[in-house]
């Protein structure tokens, strides 16, 4: 809970929404006005508000071999002609929750879809808001303790497009990455760092 803030939910009123988009994606206009750190409200604010539904990431690792698992896939928004960067992207395992408030289950059933890992023992790690000034989305993530020494081989569901590759990179290996910018989604960067301060409590 944030102590450092003197407002709440309640000093935010919504005056307007509007559904502008419905497609894979759902976006909402909203109109609002919020307290103010001088006093009184705000004149009222205009926003469009991308709703997608909230995610889950896990990072599967083999503590007796000190790896992760980490997918390879391709990623239209990180498609950009302007930089040097592959818009194929190193990632942990990550999927929708569709309406489900049980992550855990999510991440296992992904991490079957995405892997061909059966998980049974996951860590929640934090959750975090992805970009709250565009979007309500909030992901969640795991680590998961697992045997990763025979993980490998292409996966992904073809009704859904995927095209997934599985790499089992050692840890320090994966930090080097991250150092260097080749990790380049929030979540996979969230999991490893996490890792790397908490590593005491699952290196064997």
């Amino acid at each position: 809970m944030n102590n450092i803030s003197i407002f709440k939910s309640d000093d935010i009123e919504v005056v307007e929404k509007e559904a502008v988009y419905k497609g894979f994606f759902k976006i909402e206009r909203y109109g609002f006005r919020h307290k103010l750190f001088s006093g009184g409200y705000s004149d009222i604010i205009y926003r469009e508000i991308l709703e997608r539904g909230h995610a889950v990431a896990v990072l599967p690792y083999d503590a007796a071999n000190d790896t992760v698992l980490l997918i390879e896939q391709v990623r239209i928004g990180a498609l950009d002609p302007t930089l040097d960067k592959s818009p194929w992207l190193l990632e942990c395992i990550a999927g929708m929750a569709d309406g489900s408030d049980d992550y855990q289950k999510v991440a296992i059933k992904e991490a079957q879809e995405e892997a061909g890992l059966e998980l049974d023992n996951l860590t929640f790690m934090l959750s975090y808001l992805s970009s709250p000034g565009g979007t309500t989305e909030r992901l969640y993530l795991y680590l998961a303790q697992t045997d990763l020494s025979q993980s490998g081989g292409l996966f992904g569901l073809d009704h859904e497009g995927e095209d997934i590759k599985v790499h089992v990179i050692p840890r320090l290996e994966a930090m080097t990455y991250l150092e260097q910018g080749c990790i380049d989604n929030a979540a996979s960067v969230i999991c490893l760092q996490w890792l790397a301060l908490n590593l005491d409590k699952f290196k064997l």
